[in-house]
Order: C-alpha cells, then structure tokens, then sequence
C-alpha cells in the first residue's frame, strides 16, 4: 500500500528539488492561506489579500500538474487515467467556483459560500494528490526522475495563469498552447491589482 506523502520524510520523497516535496510545500503554503483568509473575519481587505494570494498559487500550482505531471502519471501508473480524471474534476470545480467568486462583491454572503466550498475542494483535492496519486507515481519513479520533474514543474508554474479561464482545456496541448497569452494577461491583472472581486475592479 503506498505511503501518503504527509508522514514521509523530505529525503523520502526524493530531496528538497523533487517534485513530491515541491508539491507537499506548495499544498501547506494554499493551506495556510485559506487558514489565514477565514482567521481574518473582521478584516475584509486582510481576507481579500490572502483570498488573491489562494486564488493565483491554486491556478499557477494547478496549471503546472495538468501540463508537466498528470500527462507523467497517466502513461506510468496502471491506473493513472481515473486519478487524474478524478483529480481533473475537482480543479474544474474549483475554476467554475473562482470565476463566480471574481464576479462578485466583496463581503457578499454569496460569495462567502462560494469561497468555504471552494476551500472545501481545494482540501479535498489535497487529499487525492498526496493520498492517491502522487504516492502512486512516487512506486514507479526514481529520485532523479523526481528531481526532474520537480524542476520542469517549478518552470512551469512561474509562468502559469494566475485566475480561472473556463475556455482553457485541462490538458496538453490544449492547455499549453492557451496557458502562455492567458499568463501574460492575468500577470497584468495581478500587477495593475485588477485581479479579484467585483466592486475592485469596478474601483
């Protein structure tokens, strides 16, 4: 029976470059900002910020599984068609959420359901990776194939789209080939602070 990742040790998992730790890190950062976002309940412009931060980490960390390391797992694991289709699932979900979540109002009650059942399957998929999938790639894999991935991963994920973009197909070449203007777009967004609810863009 494969090991979730939660219990393995960094140099279990193939080092701190492997794309098993490069995951686990990143699934503790998005925790600790949804952790963050609900603590602030009376501080609505301290929950937006840690909102916009989950929102860009969970889209760029997602877009890098579906291009690098899905398309890895479905042709090396017996059963890594179902896994990523089931985990597939979960990140449509959770796009279709965050594009309604964006075209709402702040302080919204809405919209506040929408972000609690959004974190809900933000943890769920967590749950499948680290559980499931990934200890499933981590049986037919050697360190140095991890460290690899984990590399071109990390690459990717720099330059991934940062917002949900319900054209985007989840997977290559789809995905790649669409990935690269929206990035450029929604890092604009980002840096002109146009990313985020409805009244700010309105603002």
């Amino acid at each position: 029976m494969p090991r979730t990742l939660t219990d393995q040790t960094v140099e279990q998992l193939g080092g701190s470059g492997s794309i098993l730790v490069r995951q686990r890190r990143e699934h503790e950062e998005i925790d600790r900002l949804m952790s963050r976002y609900l603590d602030a309940e009376e501080d609505l412009r301290r929950r937006e910020r840690a909102l916009k931060q989950v929102v860009q980490l969970v889209f760029s960390h997602a877009f890098a599984e579906e291009t690098v390391l899905w398309p890895v797992v479905r042709a090396t694991v017996p059963d890594g068609e179902e896994l990523t289709a089931r985990v597939e699932e979960e990140h449509q979900q959770i796009n279709d959420l965050v594009a309604d979540i964006e075209r709402l109002p702040a302080g919204a009650p809405e919209r506040e359901d929408k972000v609690r059942r959004v974190f809900s399957l933000i943890r769920e998929d967590v749950r499948d990776e680290e559980d499931l999938l990934l200890p499933r790639l981590q049986e037919v894999t050697g360190t140095a194939r991890l460290r690899t991935l984990g590399t071109t991963w990390a690459a990717v994920r720099r330059t991934a789209p940062t917002h949900p973009h319900p054209v985007v197909p989840r997977r290559p070449p789809g995905n790649a080939l669409l990935g690269v203007p929206l990035s450029v777009y929604d890092r604009v967004r980002d840096a002109l602070g146009m990313g985020g609810s409805a009244s700010r863009r309105r603002r």
